[in-house]
């Protein structure tokens, strides 16, 4: 007698995007992967590729805002839970973030948040017997939420304690509880456009900068968007057009780009007439950067190799975009507050010292010179500058004058630099609030 073929049961809707969701997760939290890296390029999650658009567009959400709420969540599960998290089944913190994200901060129907996670614990062999456990905590959470969450301080419990303690002392404590406030926002989308700002605020229904900058509040994948395939902008926070702006006119001028990827900066000074000199290690990230120019229709040379031993120049003007702890970009990278540590700073701040001295030697003199960070952190801005100043006697501040800064003439510091807070620019409608946190200074070599 013939037997009827078994067959697989087809998984649920929406199964997918969520275990790809609590993966990357999982890759933040316990792997320390950079969220990016999850989602693009040779080294994105495998289960993406096979997800429709709108699902993938739903795993980063899901993700974002796991991350953006991590503590508010993990204080909510805890209460929750008598004796805390088993430490054998990492699956289950994972399910039980992702589902109360879904079901706090998400349209998304509470019973689906809670089933899907379930299933998620069901499908795992370390975390299968805490399905019921995890029906039982999304459930209370979904039934007590504004009980449940009444008490809590949000903006405590989603930053870092080392992270806040650090802002609170230098920009003081209600500056902190702004910037940890804004970093619970989703971001918009700002675009440096070639020309017509306010032509590409009107055709992508956004507005018009007052640093010349586009931003807009879209959905579906970016080069679907109008002005996209015929290279008439590209992505670039309002934050980090600034400091191109600032080596002034370089039309004919020899420019070098270091750790120029992934290449914003790059295709201003192109766009504003420079020879441009793009340097940066990663060739992956540079082969972007080309890729860019060419959508673009701008020109640069391209050169991968390690600034710090890189040979050229000097140039008449020298931007150093350094690597730094990017904790000025949280509100677009909400991995970074888990991902990073005190010790990280310390030691990219040496790097960021050798590269600043080199960035001076590849500065012909009379030659100007711009430093920047997507940092907060005083050792990655001001204090470093501070300390070249004193250690390097080619080098002197150029002050940037408030007039040259029109619009936003208060990011500009006593001490003549820039310096810009993801809380500025406030706005009724939260996702069009906000910059990235920048530190900018401008020198001139004797």
């Amino acid at each position: 007698m013939a037997h009827a073929a078994r067959t697989t049961p087809t998984p649920p809707p929406g199964l997918a995007a969520r275990r790809a969701a609590a993966e990357i997760v999982e890759g933040v939290l316990h792997r320390g992967r950079a969220l990016d890296e999850q989602f693009d390029g040779a080294a994105a999650h495998q289960g993406l590729s096979l997800l429709a658009e709108r699902d993938r567009a739903l795993v980063r959400r899901i993700v974002a805002t796991a991350l953006r709420r991590l503590g508010t969540l993990r204080r909510l599960i805890a209460v929750c839970l008598d004796r805390g998290l088993p430490p054998d089944a990492p699956r289950l913190e994972s399910a039980l973030l992702v589902g109360a994200a879904q079901i706090l901060f998400l349209d998304i129907p509470d019973h689906a948040a809670v089933d899907l996670s379930v299933r998620l614990v069901q499908a795992d062999r370390r975390a299968s017997r805490y399905a019921g456990l995890v029906n039982a905590v999304l459930r209370r959470i979904a039934r007590s939420a504004a009980e449940l969450t009444a008490t809590l301080d949000p903006v405590a419990l989603d930053t870092p304690a080392w992270l806040f303690e650090r802002w609170a002392r230098h920009y003081g404590d209600a500056a902190a509880r702004a910037i940890g406030s804004a970093h619970a926002l989703e971001p918009a989308l700002d675009l440096t456009v070639k020309a017509d700002p306010e032509l590409w605020a009107g055709r992508l229904r956004g507005r018009a900068l007052p640093t010349g900058s586009v931003r807009a509040v879209t959905t579906g994948p970016i080069p679907s968007l109008p002005g996209y395939a015929e290279g008439a902008w590209w992505v670039q926070d309002a934050a980090a057009a600034l400091p191109a702006r600032l080596l002034g006119d370089v039309r004919g001028r020899s420019v070098a780009d270091l750790c120029a990827a992934p290449g914003g900066k790059t295709l201003q000074l192109a766009l504003a007439g420079a020879a441009v000199t793009a340097v940066d290690r990663a060739e992956a990230r540079m082969a972007r950067l080309h890729d860019n120019l060419k959508r673009v229709d701008l020109a640069a040379t391209t050169v991968v190799a390690d600034v710090e031993t890189w040979e050229a120049g000097p140039f008449d003007a020298v931007l150093l975009d350094a690597p730094c702890s990017a904790t000025g970009t949280i509100r677009r990278h909400p991995d970074i507050p888990w991902r990073k540590t005190a010790a990280d700073i310390t030691g990219l701040a040496d790097l960021q010292a050798r590269l600043l001295a080199r960035a001076v030697d590849l500065t012909r003199p009379g030659g100007v010179l711009v430093y920047c960070t997507c940092s907060l952190e005083p050792e990655e801005g001001e204090d470093l500058i501070a300390a070249a100043l004193d250690r390097d006697p080619r080098i002197r501040r150029k002050p940037i004058d408030p007039s040259e800064m029109a619009g936003i003439a208060e990011f500009v510091t006593a001490s003549g630099d820039l310096r810009t807070l993801p809380s500025a620019w406030p706005d009724p409608e939260p996702r069009m609030s906000g910059l990235d946190g920048f530190y900018v200074a401008r020198l001139e070599r004797g």
